[in-house]
């Protein structure tokens, strides 16, 4: 599990905390977020926190993968869905068929790590070609030499995020080329724990995961440099090089978005102003890259504005989120609807 989801020891968190609302007495509300496993523990540190300064509201904090959250949230069962992707054009679709609307908020910066076993000293860096290969549907890549005729000729097992996940959506669109498209006989899992355990305990396996778990389990498993094709060789996955935006096609943004009509309660509206005040630190605190001080103001006065709708169609890949929110085009190597 990730460092700060183990905090608190649940697949929930729920509490309660004060508001001094500046003159104008407690603030009383509850406040119900669910969705991505990923982007779980920066918002359960952000709730954490703000709860500690505040009273009378409730917070509930679910992990249902970025697709069950979504799906929630289109049902108008939550405030706020958790997302390690855009929202998705069919997403879109049924939250406004329900009468709703969303804003949606750019909140840190993420990268996917291509792990192996410490054992498999034959593989240091991996172009995205051959990444494809391996992953594409219908693959015919099933021993490390298959791979690269310099590679030994043995097995070659599969690990990685459930096909409801916003990062199985990220990687298929980064890699293959087309978002929750793969081949089949991989093992997936939702825990990130599946994953290491699985590569750690056989020296063929691969698997992709987020960089902040990989921080934790880095003297279980070795992460592979990734060639992104566009000259600037093999690049580790490291915080410095998601920040700097070397790390492609791999690194990521994270995101919450906020139902309209439940922006203006109250409640919310502290819970995500404060969150965005305090992004940067508590982002870092999180393990994962922060958004710069001018990109996360941008999303504040997103967030200000009400400014409803998505900057993205499907998972854009090598964006460029302060462009965006500039009304900037996006410089993407790859987009999914």
């Amino acid at each position: 599990m990730r460092p700060v989801r183990a905090a608190f020891g649940s697949r929930w968190m729920l509490a309660a905390a004060v508001l001094a609302g500046c003159g104008r007495g407690p603030v009383e509300g509850l406040i119900k977020i669910d969705g991505s496993s990923t982007v779980f523990p920066i918002t359960a540190l952000a709730a954490e926190r703000f709860m500690a300064d505040t009273s009378d509201i409730r917070i509930a904090v679910g992990i249902s993968g970025t697709g069950g959250g979504m799906a929630k949230f289109g049902r108008g069962e939550i405030d706020i869905s958790n997302a390690s992707r855009p929202i998705k054009d069919k997403e879109v679709d049924k939250v406004r068929a329900a009468g709703l609307d969303f804003i949606e908020l750019p909140i840190a910066y993420d990268g996917l790590v291509v792990a192996v076993n410490p054992e498999a000293t034959w593989v240091d860096c991996l172009t995205v070609d051959e990444l494809k290969r391996m992953w594409e549907p219908g693959s015919k890549v099933n021993s490390w030499k298959d791979v690269r005729a310099d590679f030994p000729d043995r097995p070659l097992r599969l690990y990685g995020a459930g096909t409801d996940s916003g990062t199985y959506d990220y990687f298929t669109a980064a890699i293959v080329g087309e978002e929750g498209t793969s081949r089949a006989d991989f093992t997936a899992s939702e825990d990130d724990n599946v994953l290491v355990t699985g590569v750690a305990g056989d020296p063929g396996a691969l698997a992709f995961f987020g960089l902040a778990y990989y921080e934790e389990s880095a003297d279980k498993v070795k992460a592979v440099r990734i060639d992104g094709g566009k000259g600037g060789g093999c690049v580790a996955p490291t915080f410095e090089s998601v920040e700097t935006g070397q790390y492609q096609p791999l690194a990521r943004p994270e995101f919450v978005y906020v139902r309209k009509d439940r922006a203006t309660d109250p409640a919310v509206g502290a819970f995500v102003r404060y969150y965005l005040a305090h992004a940067r630190t508590i982002v870092r605190d999180a393990q994962y890259v922060p958004l710069s001080d001018e990109t996360y103001g941008l999303v504040r006065a997103r967030f200000d504005a009400q400014t409803t709708g998505s900057l993205f169609h499907g998972s854009t890949v090598g964006v460029k989120i302060a462009d965006l929110l500039r009304g900037m085009p996006a410089d993407t190597t790859r987009s999914a609807r």
